[in-house]
């Protein structure tokens, strides 16, 4: 019994201390997304910002009707997709890299981490800059080296192509900090055994090491493909908000735009829920058919 009202001061004395965390959580997530889906069944817009009233599912029908919806989709699916693969690639590889006896080593990693560390707004605007076809650096060196020219931030794929470059240059260091961690935890003994059964490299790499790597990169991937699909900095500021002519708008720019240019904010809001719904389902989906919360024997 006493060790019962023990525990029971304990249980109430960890909740003392975590409510004043709840409640800011509460306060800064859980209001404004329960706002969000009230908004999203109104009418709320410039013209009804007050007197606005509830419209029942007329802003989602809208929404998947809306032939930009499904264009900006597929560019937003393409932008996920791309950058997770470089994402992943190169940061396996540099972690692969790292992960060996190499001189300067500290060195190398951190370096390799500085464009994480970079805030994104900073990094975008001197990618801008670095592709701007005038005086921008990438453009200058295309042009002087290799006699090329491309109209990086005004055409819709050289815009696109710009954004792209500049966010793999930012989420490789993530995708290779998370891998070298997963690299360090894998025991020598196992490469050792392989190497006396006469196992290439290829085939130590997929017996070995991407299955070990596996529960460590999982999570990490369904966190970048988050990032991603939701990724404003970039896009907005590298194309300018979506120029030319808002073709390099991926889904998040585009909500944005149509909440805070436009002022349709219940279709804003509308829009905002489809795309949560989206990733929610990606998610839940991605991580029970990939079994990464399963334990590794």
């Amino acid at each position: 019994m006493a060790t019962g009202v023990g525990e029971a001061r304990i249980n109430r004395l960890a909740y003392l201390y975590t409510m004043p965390a709840l409640i800011i959580m509460a306060l800064v997530v859980l209001y404004p997304f329960i706002y969000n889906v009230v908004i999203s069944f109104s009418n709320m817009s410039l013209s009804h910002f007050r007197d606005w009233r509830l419209v029942g599912i007329i802003n989602y029908k809208q929404v998947i009707s809306n032939a930009d919806f499904w264009y900006y989709f597929f560019k937003t699916v393409l932008w996920t997709a791309l950058n997770l693969i470089f994402h992943v690639s190169i940061g396996v590889f540099l972690a692969m890299l790292l992960n060996k006896d190499i001189k300067g080593k500290s060195f190398f990693r951190t370096l390799l981490i500085l464009p994480w560390a970079v805030p994104q707004y900073i990094t975008a605007l001197t990618w801008r800059g670095m592709f701007n076809s005038e005086y921008g650096a990438i453009s200058l060196m295309l042009d002087k080296w290799f006699g090329v020219h491309i109209p990086w931030l005004s055409t819709e794929w050289g815009a696109f192509s710009a954004c792209l470059i500049t966010n793999i240059w930012l989420g490789f260091p993530f995708m290779m900090i998370i891998a070298l961690g997963g690299l360090q935890s894998i025991p020598d003994e196992l490469y050792e055994a392989a190497e006396i059964d006469g196992a290439s490299w290829w085939q130590k790499f997929k017996t070995i090491t991407v299955p070990l790597l596996k529960p460590v990169m999982v999570p990490a991937i369904t966190l970048g493909v988050i990032w991603t699909f939701n990724n404003f900095n970039v896009v907005w500021l590298v194309s300018n908000g979506g120029e030319p002519s808002d073709k390099t708008h991926i889904l998040v720019s585009y909500v944005y735009k149509t909440g805070f240019t436009y002022f349709r904010l219940g279709y804003a809001a509308a829009f905002s829920m489809v795309i949560f719904i989206i990733l929610l389902l990606f998610s839940w989906n991605f991580i029970r058919k990939t079994k990464a919360t399963e334990a590794v024997y």
